[in-house]
């Protein structure tokens, strides 16, 4: 069998080892540490904010700061549909009701004509929404201008999702700086690691210190352990947080290999009919996580994005569909849905391929060798 050709894989650097090594060196193997510091700090100065808690994931940093911001039991939080569960599932932990939105076409971000609907509606029902949550999907900024004028219009805070866009901006500025709350992942599969882990992003400096202190137990200032809030295990540890100052390091060349990955599948399969890829607004730099594509069976003699999908799977190479919607979930069945069929199609229709910073091109030139063959 053909070597595995993964979908997006870790991809290390020369200078996590030594990070890591003097984690060990000093024992310092705890959670917190200078590795955590540094970790932070790398995180700031990239993203041009003030402030970052280093967590265990970007759900724990969505848990936070709901928390912070007060979301309670039956409040309404808005969240887009087309999404991973992990940014709408803390919505519940807290016991509130997600209300989910469409894609919009351009960007398959949340839909701010939508948005501003289901605002409409719950705030004329005496349920003001106590948070929005759009998402960077695949590394793609979301309409922003739209989104953040809205919520300042109704004054509602904006908890940005930018697990997949760390690297992204819109008009030069990052994403995951623009709302109340930025909420990074450097789960194993992004487009830099720790392994596991997340990070919580701000402004507002009281806000991390909140998150931090309740990220460790919420362990009030004491020779004894005393606790007078629920607190939780989410800080990240000082060994994983070495691996992420190294890979820090090399996080514009990942971005540049995860472009020219998209440059590369672009220009291949330009000529074939049917075949489209997640557009990139003139306005937006997408660092191109996972490069996605829709697929039109009525252009393509009925070749599906699952014909692929399984015909690529057959030589050993992993592609996936696009997310499938929340509001299409089993365990949020009934959760109130604001839109048409924008990300229900893009799931039906959507693919993504294999875009690890890792891949050689002979790997890039057999995932679309197997695309030819079936298209």
């Amino acid at each position: 069998m053909n070597k595995k050709i993964w979908l997006s894989s870790p991809h290390m650097g020369q200078a996590e080892k030594g990070f890591v090594e003097e984690a060990f060196t000093t024992n310092w193997i705890a959670p917190l540490g200078p590795n955590v510091d540094g970790f932070e700090q790398d995180l700031c100065e990239y993203n041009k904010i003030g402030h970052a808690a280093a967590l265990s994931s970007g759900t724990a940093a969505i848990h936070l700061a709901l928390m912070i911001l007060g979301v309670q039991k039956d409040d309404i939080v808005i969240c887009q549909s087309f999404t991973f569960s992990a940014s709408a599932n803390p919505i519940l932990y807290l016991g509130a009701t997600p209300v989910f939105i469409d894609s919009e076409a351009d960007t398959w971000n949340m839909d701010p004509l939508y948005l501003e609907e289901a605002i409409k509606k719950y705030t004329s029902l005496g349920k003001k929404p106590k948070a929005i949550i759009p998402v960077h999907l695949y590394g793609m900024p979301a309409k922003l201008e739209a989104i953040i004028a809205i919520a300042k219009q109704y004054e509602i805070p904006v908890i940005e999702d930018a697990a997949e866009a760390l690297g992204s901006t819109w008009h030069g500025k990052a994403c995951g700086s623009f709302g109340d709350f930025g909420v990074l992942s450097f789960n194993g599969n992004k487009i830099i690691t720790t392994s596991g882990g997340g990070a919580l992003l701000s402004e507002n400096s009281d806000w991390i210190k909140q998150a931090r202190f309740l990220a460790t137990q919420a362990r009030d200032t004491a020779p004894h352990y005393q606790h007078s809030h629920i607190g939780y295990n989410y800080r990240m540890s000082n060994v994983l947080a070495g691996i992420g100052r190294g890979q820090m390091m090399v996080l514009n060349d990942r971005i540049s290999q995860r472009r020219a990955n998209y440059a590369f599948y672009e220009k291949a399969v330009k000529d074939i009919p049917g075949i489209s890829f997640q557009p990139e607004l003139s306005d937006s730099f997408s660092n191109r996580w996972l490069t996605s594509i829709l697929v039109d069976p009525k252009k393509t003699n009925g070749v599906t994005r699952e014909d692929i999908r399984l015909h690529l799977e057959k030589d050993n190479i992993e592609s996936r569909p696009l997310w499938k919607p929340m509001h299409m979930q089993p365990v949020f069945t009934g959760a109130p849905y604001f839109g048409e069929k924008v990300s229900q199609n893009l799931f039906e229709h959507g693919l993504c391929l294999p875009s690890g910073s890792n891949l050689l091109i002979a790997d890039l030139e057999r995932v679309v060798l197997k695309m030819k063959e079936i298209l």
